[in-house]
């Protein structure tokens, strides 16, 4: 019955190519008239198949016909005329080829001579030859997957079909030569393999375009489980012929056997995260080009990263961090994910975490160093390399970071080449190196999630530009109380012109005067140039001078211990690196008492101007620095506006630099502030003069 339906399978595959167009089908498949011959000859040799039985001589015999067209068909497709053979692989193919006709000439005059005599002797020698065909067959199927890697995947399938029936005879005469008698029953399922290879000319001369047919990765996925468990059930079938024709109980010992097998290999994918972790991995190393199913992952990012917006969150930047740190570690594979945000003390700190084990530690920060290194390089940290010690650039990885061996790679998130925010992904259960493919993935998708981050900064700036707009509007009463104190004052000039004489008029006139130098003190106070105007443009400013400024103005107060290398100059506004300078200065003398000095030290160090301004004041708590210190509107003095601190870190990152703060209650503080180095700058200005100078 199985040979009956092969050969009508073969049969009507063999009609099919034959009568579809001959264009199209060369423009799906190579030689398309080979395939439906290799087709027809099948057809054939199921016929012989049913007349006699598998693995009938006279069945083996039409088989050499087969194998003969199957060459034919692998030597052409594979080697077309524009990449031809190799002289080993033509030498075999020959050989072939001749042995397949030599086979049908002598067994074909065997049979037409002696008949059903000529079988005893002629038997073996066609089974031989059939032997060797096979494997040389699969030496030509191998050679040819391997240089027609170009080909569609459906070719493909086509010559892994006529692996798997070489393969198998190949198996059933090795097992009959070995044991000295046939496997009747693997001989009986060769029918059924033959059925098996029937799809594969269907789907390579199916019209799907040119391009090579894709599964998606779950339907690949689903097709391999199914493959296995088939394979599984197959293997059983077969063990258990083989033990049946042993004889004894070995039949029941192996089912027993093989069942505790899949129970336990189902238990340990069942139970195990990291043996399902594994098996993926494997999967897409050997079965996908890619190691990422690029539009999944794609869609499941951006939907991760945009639940706020769809009404899925909260709102909170908190909840966003979290979406972020989620989003990159469900790309990778990572259980877990830490992410990391400038902090206000300066450095970077952790400002939220997605299932990550374990707590952190407080004072878990990534100096401003670090992240200047970082956002230069835009470097991708494998820390396992860096564990290992310096291989390449030194990019300052702070110490509690390499001790913890849960952290496997840090991504910096940039958005027009500042760093917004750094992602620490936990390792994966499978822990594995960085590829092209992972750094190429990291690094587009950090960029996304830095422009979602830097939409949501950009919004609440401008929430804190609204209330900037509803404070200046305050200023229309105050500017009218000035308006009126003006009028009043202009008032009693006019009126002294004419009463200057009157001691009734001078008292009540010094009284009046009084008052309005008390209320115009107050609003003087409250109308402090605190706004930065019109900014100038940004360019080399010695340093050193601008100190000695600071602490002139300062000496009435409190007198200054200035320290600051020769000839150092920073890239910034000077009027802004003034006021900074001046606040901060103003701030640390506030902070301690006469007898405590007030220290500005300025140097150059990894290659940016740092200035210190150091006092041995009261101090601050890291909850203050972190919640108050830089926030507007927020002040611990009476008659404050809560805005000195808030515009000197705005002035400072206007100039493309930074403020780090140190402090502890009753030790003092230490604000430090780093700027672009001049002369650095002058030398990128210098190389990009004389490149667009080469181009001229």
């Amino acid at each position: 019955m199985l040979s009956g339906l092969a050969f009508a399978g073969f049969a009507c595959v063999a009609l099919w190519l034959f009568l579809r167009p001959r264009v199209r089908m060369a423009a799906l498949i190579p030689a398309p008239r080979l395939l439906a011959l290799a087709a027809g000859s099948s057809a054939l040799w199921a016929a012989a198949m049913m007349a006699f039985t598998p693995g009938a001589p006279q069945a083996v015999l039409v088989q050499a016909l087969r194998d003969l067209a199957m060459l034919a068909w692998l030597g052409t497709t594979f080697w077309p005329p524009d990449a031809p053979m190799s002289r080993p692989l033509r030498l075999i193919l020959t050989m072939l080829w001749t042995i397949c006709v030599l086979t049908l000439l002598l067994g074909a005059a065997a049979f037409w001579r002696g008949g059903a005599a000529a079988e005893p002797w002629m038997g073996p020698t066609l089974t031989f030859a059939a032997m060797v065909v096979a494997t040389g067959g699969l030496v030509i199927v191998d050679a040819g997957t391997r240089h027609g890697a170009r080909l569609r995947m459906p070719v493909m399938a086509v010559a892994g079909g006529f692996a798997m029936l070489w393969a198998y005879q190949l198996n059933v005469e090795l097992i009959g030569a070995l044991t000295g008698k046939k496997a009747s029953t693997l001989i009986a399922l060769i029918p059924a393999v033959a059925l098996l290879t029937i799809p594969t000319y269907v789907v390579a001369a199916m019209d799907v375009g040119r391009e090579r047919m894709r599964l998606s990765r779950p339907a690949a996925t689903r097709t391999l489980v199914l493959l296995g468990v088939a394979a599984y059930l197959i293997l059983i079938a077969l063990t258990v012929a083989i033990a049946r024709a042993a004889g004894g109980d070995y039949a029941e010992l192996a089912q027993a056997i093989s069942l505790i097998a899949l129970l336990g290999a189902a238990a340990l994918m069942i139970a195990s995260a990291r043996s399902r972790a594994w098996l993926s991995v494997m999967i897409s190393k050997h079965f996908f080009e890619h190691r990422y199913d690029y539009r999944a992952e794609w869609m499941r990012f951006t939907a991760t990263l945009a639940q706020g917006a769809q009404g899925h969150g909260d709102g909170d930047d908190r909840n966003l961090y979290r979406r972020v740190a989620r989003a990159l570690a469900e790309l990778t594979g990572s259980p877990g994910a830490l992410l990391m945000t400038p902090g206000a003390g300066g450095g970077f700190r952790i400002a939220e975490q997605w299932h990550w084990p374990g707590d952190i530690a407080e004072d878990a920060t990534l100096s401003l160093r670090s992240a200047f290194m970082l956002q230069e390089t835009q470097h991708i940290v494998e820390l396992d390399a860096e564990r290992r010690g310096p291989e390449g650039q030194d990019l300052a990885i702070p110490a509690w970071l390499l001790a913890d061996n849960r952290a496997w790679v840090a991504v910096p998130l940039l958005h027009f080449q500042r760093m917004i925010a750094i992602a620490v992904l936990h390792r994966p259960a499978v822990s594995r190196a960085l590829d092209w493919e992972d750094l190429d993935v990291l690094r587009i998708a950090g960029q996304q999630a830095a422009s979602y981050i830097a939409e949501s900064q950009s919004q609440q700036a401008l929430s804190e530009a609204r209330r900037f707009d509803e404070f200046n509007r305050r200023f229309a009463f105050i500017m009218h109380d000035i308006k009126n104190l003006a009028s009043q004052i202009g008032l009693l000039a006019r009126n002294a012109e004419r009463h200057a004489d009157n001691p009734a008029f001078r008292a009540d006139m010094t009284q009046t005067l009084k008052i309005s130098a008390g209320r115009l003190s107050d609003l003087l106070v409250r109308l402090a140039p605190r706004g930065r105007g019109s900014s100038a443009e940004p360019g080399r400013v010695l340093i050193e001078p601008i100190l000695k400024e600071v602490a002139a103005e300062a000496r009435p107060r409190r007198e200054l211990f200035v320290g600051c290398q020769a000839g150092l100059a920073a890239w910034a506004d000077p009027d802004s690196l003034r006021r900074i300078v001046g606040h901060l200065v103003a701030n640390a003398i506030d902070a301690s008492n006469a007898d405590l000095p007030v220290q500005v030290v300025a140097v150059v160090e990894r290659g940016r101007v740092r200035i210190d301004v150091i006092d041995q004041g009261c101090g601050m708590t890291r909850e203050f620095i972190r919640d108050e210190l830089f926030k507007p509107f927020a002040s611990t003095k009476d008659n404050g506006f809560g805005l000195g601190a808030f515009e000197a870190l705005q002035l400072v990152e206007a100039m493309n630099g930074a403020i780090e703060v140190v402090s502890e209650p009753g030790k003092g503080s230490n604000f430090t502030l780093w700027l672009p180095l001049a002369d650095a700058h002058d030398g990128a200005a210098m190389d990009a003069q004389m490149m667009k100078a080469g181009r001229t």
